[in-house]
């Protein structure tokens, strides 16, 4: 056991995510809508864009400017999330808000806080989960420590406070 507290079960990790989902949520929206309009997708929205009533050609000239925003507004939320995760648990508080919502906080194996580069390991880490069907996250209901992937790859735990 950490010398800070119990282990964060995965229910409560869940629940905390929940939160932060929400937090990023907005946000990354507050973020990401004046970039879509600066990429040039409210010209094709404010000019009536109605897929309907276009032709094939209009639909194809149209094409770059779809994907650039799509692909800017997928960039930018994950910068935006690894950013969040990664500045808030390598924080003095060493939680995200929803963490701390809980009483949650991320440590090392000795209790000691994480340094940032060990933090945004533990995010990248996350994206392995993810490649790998979600097993990553779900591997913290299972282990003694109620470690996820990603948490073993950074030396983490998330304990209650």
């Amino acid at each position: 056991m950490s010398n800070t507290g119990q282990y964060a079960g995965f229910w409560m990790r869940f629940v905390a995510v929940i939160i932060d989902g929400i937090i990023l949520s907005i946000l990354q929206n507050l973020i990401i809508i004046p970039i879509l309009g600066a990429v040039g997708f409210s010209a094709l929205a404010s000019n009536g864009f109605d897929p309907s009533m276009m032709s094939e050609q209009d639909m194809m000239a149209a094409l770059p400017a779809i994907i650039s925003a799509a692909s800017t507004a997928i960039m930018v939320s994950g910068i935006i999330s690894i950013l969040y995760y990664t500045l808030m648990e390598s924080s003095k508080s060493q939680a995200t808000l929803g963490k701390m919502a809980l009483g949650l906080k991320v440590t090392n194996e000795n209790g000691e806080p994480l340094s940032f580069a060990k933090c945004l390991i533990r995010q990248i880490g996350k994206y392995v989960s993810y490649f790998i069907l979600l097993i990553g996250f779900i591997m913290a209901g299972f282990t003694a420590k109620k470690q996820a992937l990603h948490d073993m790859m950074a030396g983490a735990l998330v304990v209650k406070k």
